[in-house]
């Protein structure tokens, strides 16, 4: 029987599923140097920002800051660098075509520890226009107003 792999999240960018339509997510390997894995291992990394693109057959995730480590002296790299994703040729030249034609983006959903491997979770988004936004907060709303008074009910 095979062992589920254990997932330690690290960081989740919550703007991205409020700004953008989620299609399809992929996993995603990501190429760091050491003092960046042990930063994160702290936690210190921030996603609202980022975003990736497609370059030369490689893909490469975009301001996403990672916070020096504290104990890393020269060894720090630049908290915003470009960083390489690490996907197979085929997926990387599917997304490329989706994203070209199709005017979708790839966007960083979530970023966790996958057994001792740093893998980042992209999704294929499309942007959400002003009012599927507000759709998206009234249909919440309603939910909790449900929710608030059915519990009243059972109260009494």
């Amino acid at each position: 029987m095979q062992k589920a792999a254990s997932k330690k999240i690290i960081s989740v960018n919550r703007k991205a599923r409020h700004n953008y339509i989620v299609e399809k997510t992929y996993e995603a390997g990501i190429e760091l140097v050491g003092t960046e894995v042990k930063s994160l291992r702290n936690g210190s990394v921030n996603l609202k920002d980022s975003y990736c693109i497609v370059d030369n057959g490689q893909i490469y995730i975009l301001n996403m800051h990672i916070s020096p480590y504290e104990n890393g002296n020269i060894f720090n790299r630049d908290p915003i660098r470009k960083r390489r994703l690490l996907m197979h040729k085929q997926e990387i030249l599917n997304l490329y075509n989706s994203v070209r034609l199709k005017g979708y983006s790839l966007i960083p959903l979530s970023i966790y520890f996958s057994k001792s491997k740093v893998k980042i979770e992209l999704g294929f988004c499309k942007g959400k226009k002003i009012y599927d936004k507000r759709a998206e907060m009234a249909a919440k709303d309603a939910k909790r107003q449900m929710e608030r008074a059915k519990k009243q009910s059972l109260s009494y």
